[in-house]
């Protein structure tokens, strides 16, 4: 039988997937601010048997929503927003086997000063650290971060592309496995003849020489990717290991999962070689009237302009200036195109409306929402995941320090005992968790093991 794979899915901040629902008395995301806050979530994902705590990101405020960001800055989208990486190592220290998927976009970074970044985090993690590769879509990022103009979609891929190999290099090729010698006789700690410069001068990135950091645990972090235009599927194939998908639509969701799945066997690799996840959210409750009860409560909170906003900031696409009762037709943006393209060629049968859009997505974050009992929830994640082919999924933590915890209380027992969650960790790395694979590193047929020396 089939392992369902979980993730937590969460930013460091108060406003993500479900716009408005700060105001509920009971919500907890203004406690982001703190380190207690992010053990109890990670203690509580790690009781549950969660492979990861998934960690979005955005470089940049959503500002598209009326030609400003008041909207963002009023409702909390996406703000306040601290930077993910610095709370992994307290987490760490207070688990012993979840994982944690950063999301850091390629375009806006360097990859030597990444790559010493994440390797650190390998080895006081334990090899325990995966990275969510996307390219980010918000144009304000491009403003801040020392560009003009918002880079265009295709040529972030090409930067990525290039980003990539230089990353590899690094982590696979540059240290030799028994560069560390550590011998105290000849007062050598490492073998210089083991460790080799990149030398790399490519269209976007130079790096001549040889990486600072010794080989950690995993060397490459254990790679997602969250894309699902054509770029973006066709670098899944490549590089990915994990992949995240958003769709309401389930014939939709397994379309694109089939893609996936043939484009990395084009790609010279097993294609369930990428774990696919997709997102959702969750309310459950001990019987189903009580959680109905609870998800109208939540509604009660949601905000609909609030969830344009938003919407508007990742399809770069101003909804304030549009009539909300009007079809929806696709538009060429720099935004993320899966996200435009969910709402619009993913179901030739289906017409939306920007209203239809912002109802959806203020319920689900534009996956599926799943509400009932133990048994309930559990029957329909396992429909889904036979019906969209699916690996696992990525829980939204729409209500912080509620919803994963009635999650990890109620429904986890229920899987365990369908035999659909392990009980036990296997394996000591996150790589080993997701993949299921022996060992640490990256599988031969990777891309990325390429790069190795002999």
């Amino acid at each position: 039988m089939k392992r369902i794979h979980l993730n937590g899915f969460k930013i460091a901040g108060v406003g993500h997937t479900a716009i408005g629902l700060w105001r509920h008395p009971d919500n907890q995301a203004w406690r982001y601010k703190t380190l207690e806050y992010w053990i109890e979530t990670a203690k509580t994902l790690e009781a549950g048997k969660f492979d990861s705590l998934f960690m979005a990101d955005f470089s940049g405020i959503a500002d598209v929503y009326g030609g400003n960001a008041d909207a963002a800055f009023r409702e909390a989208i996406h703000l306040p927003l601290n930077d993910p990486m610095l709370a992994i190592s307290a987490m760490a220290a207070a688990t012993s086997h979840l994982g944690f998927g950063l999301t850091v976009a390629t375009t806006y970074e360097q990859p030597y000063s990444f790559a010493r970044r994440m390797t650190t985090l390998d080895h006081l993690t334990n090899g325990r650290i995966g990275w969510n590769i996307v390219t980010s879509a918000v144009g304000s990022a491009a403003r801040n971060l020392g560009y003009d103009h918002q880079v265009p979609h295709d040529e972030r891929y090409a930067m990525a592309d290039e980003f990539m190999d230089v990353v590899y290099k690094l982590w696979e090729g540059s240290w030799q496995d028994d560069a560390v010698v550590m011998d105290r006789e000849r007062n050598v700690f490492i073998e210089p003849r083991k460790v080799h410069a990149l030398q790399h001068e490519g269209k976007y990135y130079r790096v001549l020489d040889a990486f600072m950091c010794e080989p950690s645990p995993q060397r490459t972090p254990a790679l997602f990717q969250a894309g699902a235009s054509d770029k973006g599927k066709a670098f899944a194939a490549r590089h990915a290991e994990a992949v995240f998908l958003v769709n309401p639509n389930v014939p939709g969701l397994r379309r694109t999962v089939d893609e996936i799945r043939q484009l990395t066997a084009q790609a010279g690799r097993d294609p369930r070689a990428v774990k696919i996840m997709a997102g959702i959210s969750v309310i459950v409750a001990p019987t189903d009237k009580e959680a109905q009860e609870k998800a109208a409560d939540q509604m009660r909170f949601i905000s609909l302009t609030g969830t344009l906003a938003r919407q508007a900031s990742l399809m770069q696409l101003d909804f304030s200036k549009m009539d909300l009762d009007r079809p929806l037709e696709y538009i060429e943006t720099d935004g993320i195109r899966s996200a435009m393209e969910r709402f619009t060629r993913n179901d030739p049968e289906r017409t939306w409306t920007p209203r239809q859009v912002a109802e959806t997505m203020s319920r689900s974050a534009g996956g599926i929402t799943i509400i009932g009992s133990p048994a309930t929830v559990a029957d329909q994640m396992e429909e889904l995941l036979e019906r969209a082919d699916l690996d696992g999924f990525n829980i939204n933590d729409h209500m912080p320090l509620r919803t994963l915890p009635d999650f990890v209380e109620l429904v986890v027992p229920e899987l365990q005992q369908r035999g659909r969650v392990w009980r036990a960790y296997e394996g000591s790395t996150l790589r080993e968790s997701i993949t299921g694979q022996p060992g640490p590193r990256l599988d031969a047929r990777h891309y990325g093991a390429g790069f190795r020396k002999p």
